[in-house]
């Protein structure tokens, strides 16, 4: 299971203006990139309300990538600071012997705070969806292709930015002979996401209906496995519509993330 728990940031309301840049990863944004993935953990929002253990958040959803292949890793920075990132892996085989032993690590961890910090009542309904549920509602995932998630806060929630730290993502996995990419990613209306993923040039595999925020928001979740062909098209704009319509696509697609 690729790291989907967290809900990553939403795609952008409205289009803005503010500048930015998008490079690749560096060591001394590790730190930032784990506040990050904190501060936007729970559909967008901090997982605190979820969730109270962020180091252990963290180190689940962003360790591999800054320590183990940074090389996969973007950033998008506004006004000298980093606002976002997008976590990236080529080497299926080197994440999932990392996340065979890291995970045992994890759990142990995990279970000594459970028991003598311990834990508050909604981590602890948290903790009891990951050992009951987190496998039975997480869809397929393609053996064998690249994977990545993104996460934004919300000021750097904007049209330009997505497209642009996706796109230099797609960017690199071409150039290193990659033929495809998969993503998971959380929205709330399960018919108009898939129609959006595809305006962006993704095909969804899989689906499945998400609990864990059920006691904290209201309506349905559902998290998507979507893939893109890089042979088609290397960019996040797919091959339907113009880049105007998919504009507004993005645009609209507050409801989603990737």
């Amino acid at each position: 299971m690729e790291p989907s728990s967290p809900a990553p940031s939403p795609l952008p309301s409205k289009p803005e203006a503010v500048p930015f840049v998008v490079r690749f990863y560096q060591p001394e944004d590790r730190e930032t990139i784990r506040r990050i993935c904190a501060d936007t953990g729970f559909l967008g929002k901090p997982i605190d309300a979820l969730f109270e253990d962020r180091e252990l958040f963290a180190d689940y959803l962003t360790r591999y990538y800054t320590d183990k292949e940074p090389e996969s890793t973007l950033v998008i920075v506004q006004e000298g600071r980093v606002c976002g990132y997008l976590n990236g892996s080529r080497h299926l085989r080197r994440y999932k012997r990392f996340r065979l032993w890291d995970n045992l690590r994890l759990f142990g961890v995990g279970m000594w705070r459970y028991f003598t910090r311990p834990y508050g009542k909604r981590t602890r309904q948290y903790v009891h969806w990951l050992l009951t549920r987190a496998g039975k509602e997480n869809p397929l995932t393609p053996e064998g292709l690249p994977h990545f998630h993104i996460n934004l806060l919300p000021e750097a929630r904007s049209v330009a930015g997505t497209r642009e730290i996706i796109d230099t993502f797609l960017r690199y996995l071409s150039e290193n002979g990659e033929k495809g990419v998969y993503g998971q990613v959380i929205a709330y209306e399960a018919r108009r996401a898939a129609r959006m993923f595809e305006r962006f040039g993704f095909r969804v595999v899989d689906q499945a209906r998400v609990t864990k925020y059920s006691h904290l928001h209201d309506g349905e979740v559902y998290l998507f496995t979507i893939i893109k062909d890089l042979e088609k098209n290397v960019s996040l704009y797919g091959n339907s519509g113009n880049a105007k319509a998919q504009d507004k696509a993005a645009a609209d697609a507050t409801d989603a993330a990737v």
